[in-house]
């Protein structure tokens, strides 16, 4: 069995190659109990998402110690708040899908569209804030109010303006499922255009 660092390893390298983080970065995280684990800063354009173990950080859930850590990325306190307000979410990701931003840069929700991203409803856009700053994690928060349901069965979501998407996952195959199908979504949507 993988350990948790391998899981996010393969988790993320899965996730860049199929264009849903890029080099530009994200973050993916994982609650085991108290705990949590996610990937360090420069994950995308330091290390093109090959991560080896070492370059998942961890800390506990209840404290805001990890955000001391120098490879600590600048979303790791909206992670944090995701893990307190949500004890349903097991993983989170965030990413800068191909087809998902140009809804973010556009300042677009993500109508659902096909069968597959019904149980995610739409995928509001949360207010701006800077990636680093508590207002974004209290933004995110506010997005996701009301979907504990929605993660406790897969995951739910929120798009940050001209930024990406927060993914909150029961686990993390549950999360990384949940970014491919809005963002394959996202893709019909974009691609109707041209009908």
């Amino acid at each position: 069995m993988k350990s948790v660092a391998e899981q996010i390893i393969y988790a993320g390298c899965r996730l860049f190659e199929r264009k849903l983080l890029d080099m530009c970065g994200g973050n993916i995280s994982v609650r085991e109990g108290n705990r949590i684990f996610i990937t360090a800063r420069l994950s995308g354009s330091g290390r093109h998402w090959q991560n080896q173990p070492d370059d998942i950080i961890s800390g506990d859930i209840d404290n805001d110690d990890l955000l001391n850590d120098p490879r600590c990325s600048r979303e790791s306190r909206v992670h944090l708040a995701i893990y307190r307000h949500f004890p349903e979410a097991g993983a989170i990701v965030h990413a800068h899908p191909f087809h998902i931003l140009p809804f973010c840069a556009a300042g677009k929700p993500i109508e659902p569209v096909l069968e597959q991203t019904q149980k995610f409803g739409t995928i509001k856009m949360v207010k701006a804030a800077p990636a680093h700053s508590p207002d974004l994690a209290t933004n995110t928060i506010k997005g996701l109010t009301g979907q504990g349901a929605i993660i406790k069965k897969q995951a739910a979501a929120v798009l940050w303006p001209h930024h990406g998407i927060v993914v909150a996952g029961k686990d993390l195959l549950a999360a990384v499922d949940a970014v491919e199908r809005i963002d394959w979504n996202a893709w019909c949507i974009l691609a109707q255009r041209s009908f």
